[in-house]
Parts: structure tokens; sequence; C-alpha cells
């Protein structure tokens, strides 16, 4: 009858062996899945650096004088704005084709207007943007580009308000008054 007895002692053993293995494996895939969501995380947050970066240094940079120009052999009117712009040391290029201008006078009861990119032609809707007379759609690193662009016939002594704004980066609004007396070209201070 002493053979009929069963011994499960072994079985103990096993049992907390399959236990531990089951305990090993969970451990493993909670740890892979809290490592890819950290890798994850991290990626994310190193996207908004380099986005933060890239917003910060595309800085657009007023180089020269703003003119106003006058038509006709004497001018009353100024009917067309010009300056140039450069990038700020370091910045990347901008795609002048998503840029927008918004000019805007005070004594005008009127919505600014929004000027975009019109490649080599000016208009009072459209800038162009030329690099000595050549169409330009970017601006890079140690290049000028004037900008051109057409307005409504504004007076002596009137204030305008121009406010250029890239795709990425801060924008850049200035101020200038047309002058006492209209030329066919005159400094806008």
């Amino acid at each position: 009858m002493n053979s009929l007895k069963r011994n499960d002692e072994g079985f103990t053993g096993l049992e907390a062996a399959i236990v531990l293995i089951a305990f090993v494996v969970v451990a493993a895939v909670f740890s892979y899945v809290v490592l890819g969501a950290g890798f994850f995380t991290t990626q994310k947050a190193q996207e908004t650096v380099y986005s933060g970066v890239a917003q910060a240094t595309s800085n657009i940079q007023m180089t020269g004088q703003v003119y106003g120009l006058g038509s006709g052999p004497s001018p009353t009117l100024i009917n067309e704005i010009q300056f140039s712009i450069g990038l700020a040391p370091g910045s990347p290029t901008i795609d002048l084709t998503m840029l927008k201008i918004v000019y805007s006078r005070p004594d005008l009861e009127t919505a600014p207007i929004i000027l975009t990119y019109g490649g080599g032609t000016a208009s009072t809707t459209e800038f162009s943007s030329t690099i000595a007379t050549v169409a330009a759609p970017s601006l890079a690193a140690q290049q000028q580009v004037l900008i051109d662009f057409k307005v409504v016939g504004t007076p002596k002594n009137k204030i305008m308000n121009i406010e250029i704004r890239p795709s990425v980066g801060a924008s850049l609004p200035f101020s200038k008054s047309t002058p006492a007396s209209i030329a066919s070209t005159n400094v806008l201070y």
C-alpha cells in the first residue's frame, strides 16, 4: 500500500519556477512599454525644442531705408513702397511665398490690407521680392531681397503701418511717415 501513496514535493518547486518565469516575462513587457513611452516623450520634447529654436532664430531684419515712390512728373501722392530685408545671422532660409505683409494707415477707416507673394510683379494685393531684378521666392542667409508693393495714393505727412509676417518666426512691425513734400523717390521716416 505504500506504493499507492503520492509524493507531491517536486511539484511545489516546479510551480514556483513557473510563477517566477511569469513574473520575469511580465516585468520585461512592462519595462519595454515604459521605455517605449519614454523614448516617444523624449522625441516629442526634442521636436518641440527644435521648433522653438527655428522660430526664435528666423528673424527678418530691415536693411537700409524704406522708400515711397511717386508717379508722374510732379507727384503729389506716394503709390509704391520699397524696402530691403535680410536675415539675422544664423537664421535658416525663409520661404517668401508664405510671407504676408500687412499694410494700414491710421487716417483711413478701412481694414488693413494683407499682401501675399506675387513673384516679380507688385500690385495693391501682392508684393514682389527680387534679387537684382530676378524674382526671389526665398530668402537665405547673407542675401538681401527688395520688397516692392503698390499702395492707394498716400499724401504728404501721413503715417503708414507695415508688418512683415513670416510663416515661421517673429513678425517685424514698423511705422513710417510720408515727407512734407512728395518727390519721385522719397525716404520714409
